[in-house]
């Protein structure tokens, strides 16, 4: 909204307009994203109930709905800053402006409500982000249980390092700009540093920790994936899903490019991407967990496509699956679940099976050549109804290669 001496009546009746048009654009895209992405959470917490139970649910699942306090949090801040501040802080204004802005208007209220509110979103946002990645991270603990250290090493670097850019973001938030209160300042012109919506230490900072984070977490389980004995086109499929967040990237660097390039009018648009931003992080997230069971879901429109192969395999004791725990691990509520038990319509195809399986076995049996070998195997067949047939037979090899 521009200060003028005298102003149009009907260039300032069109500007309205436009805006409240926008406004009412942006709102209907934030909260259909942000509907999507809780109702995501709430089909990734009944997955892992439906494979493990509720007593067995891990570290990502409780981080997974802090993340969506704090969404909820940074969707309410973004509904705001359209809603009470008409989409307007203390940035796009030239110095006669400021000046002709009296701590009395209407106008200038709103600017400050909108400057205190930019401020505590890039908070929540940079803490939203923090916990989904965090979330991930814990998965790939409970994913690569039982295997050896070097995948531990790994997955506690990238606590280290999102933890740490966290740290460092959230401090550039609140350190950039000093003192403190001239992110709401009007006039004098603070600076663009201390406008919030195109501060470029903080939009920098953000963009910055988001490249390292987000790549260093694709990375992770690569390593192992494409060293297993999966089918290419599976490994092609699974490196989909858990290399999701590459996307999340895209739209922190589109969100970056606008404000840099356009620190006038590219806030608005950044502000939009912030919200396509979240909402893709939060999916992704959610998606290795939401993937067994949209297959089984699926499976009756896509035929025999989305079916596990009715050949028999084998799958080691200890499995981890995307969306179970280690096998025997729980008691499902709709039977007993032996010590080698698997939910079978709740796996990942035979990906994780195979892909975390084979490395169990080299991990868990190569130290020793002399020991006794116990290995339990499951046989699972499937017949053409859809509950699984279970036979668990149990071999004892002892030192002598005998029976």
């Amino acid at each position: 909204m521009a200060t003028l001496d005298s102003p149009d009546p009907i260039a300032q009746a069109a500007a309205a307009a436009a805006a409240e048009a926008a406004f009412h654009r942006f709102a209907v895209e934030l909260w259909t994203l942000y509907g999507i992405g809780i109702a995501a959470t709430f089909l990734r917490t009944f997955a892992r109930i439906y494979a493990v139970g509720v007593r067995n649910l891990k570290a990502d699942d409780y981080i997974a709905w802090v993340g969506v306090a704090v969404y909820t949090a940074q969707a309410t801040l973004g509904y705001s800053i359209g809603n009470v501040a008409r989409g307007l802080a203390n940035n796009g204004m030239d110095d006669a402006q400021r000046a002709a802005l009296l701590p009395s208007d209407p106008e200038y209220q709103m600017r400050v409500i909108g400057s205190k509110i930019q401020i505590a979103g890039w908070t929540t946002y940079t803490l939203l982000i923090s916990l989904l990645k965090l979330s991930v991270l814990a998965f790939y603990l409970r994913l690569t249980e039982g295997l050896g250290r070097s995948y531990k090493i790994r997955i506690n670097i990238g606590f280290i390092l999102v933890v740490g850019t966290t740290v460092a973001c959230l401090l550039t938030n609140f350190l950039a700009c000093r003192p403190f209160k001239k992110y709401w300042q009007i006039y004098p012109d603070p600076g663009t540093v201390c406008q919030a919506a195109v501060s470029r230490p903080i939009i920098w900072a953000s963009f910055a920790a988001n490249v390292c984070t987000d790549i260093y977490l694709i990375l992770i389980p690569l390593p192992m994936l494409w060293g297993s004995s999966l089918r290419f086109i599976k490994k092609i499929a699974s490196t989909i899903v858990l290399g999701a967040g590459i996307f999340v990237l895209v739209c922190a660097t589109l969100k970056s490019i606008f404000v840099l390039v356009d620190p006038i009018h590219g806030a608005q648009l950044a502000g939009t991407w912030g919200t396509r931003e979240a909402f893709v992080a939060v999916i992704t997230t959610n998606l290795p967990m939401l993937f067994p069971l949209l297959r089984v879901w699926f499976r009756p429109l896509c035929g025999s496509g989305l079916r596990s192969s009715k050949k028999s395999y084998k799958s080691p004791t200890g499995l981890v699956t995307f969306g179970g725990g280690r096998g025997g691990s729980s008691t499902p509520r709709h039977g007993q679940r032996t010590a080698n038990s698997i939910t079978a319509n709740m796996t990942f195809s035979e990906s994780e099976e195979r892909m975390v399986g084979d490395k169990v076995d080299k991990a868990r049996f190569s130290k020793s050549t002399n020991a006794i070998l116990v290995l339990n195997e499951i046989d699972v067949t499937h017949s053409d109804r859809e509950a699984p047939i279970y036979s668990p037979p149990t071999r004892h090899e002892h030192g002598d290669g005998h029976w």
